[in-house]
């Protein structure tokens, strides 16, 4: 549980950005989400260190990495910089997010 809470205050929840109540609401909505959707990609799509990193972590080698979605034959590829050192774990993270059953 503990880790929970640290991956939702390092996702922004706590830190509310007005004295406005509406504002705020949004805010810890959003923030919520946030952490549901990292906590998420780590349980279904990463494995190895990855898997247990923090936010922080996660932010900087899969999310920030520069990456094109080209469509083309049909199917919708990724593309990543052969370069960047964690373009493997971003492409299996990919192939395990496509091959999940669409809702009906």
């Amino acid at each position: 549980m503990e880790d929970c809470i640290r991956t939702g205050k390092a996702c922004g929840i706590g830190r509310f950005p007005s004295h406005d109540f509406a504002m705020n609401s949004a805010w810890l909505a959003t923030s919520s989400i946030a952490a549901a959707l990292l906590s998420w990609l780590k349980l279904i799509a990463l494995d190895g260190d990855l898997a247990r990193a923090e936010p922080k972590t996660l932010r900087y080698r899969v999310l920030h990495a520069a990456g094109k979605l080209v469509r083309g034959g049909r199917r919708l590829r990724l593309k990543i910089p052969a370069s960047w050192p964690w373009a493997q774990a971003i492409a299996t993270a990919w192939a395990r997010i496509t091959a999940l059953p669409h809702a009906p």
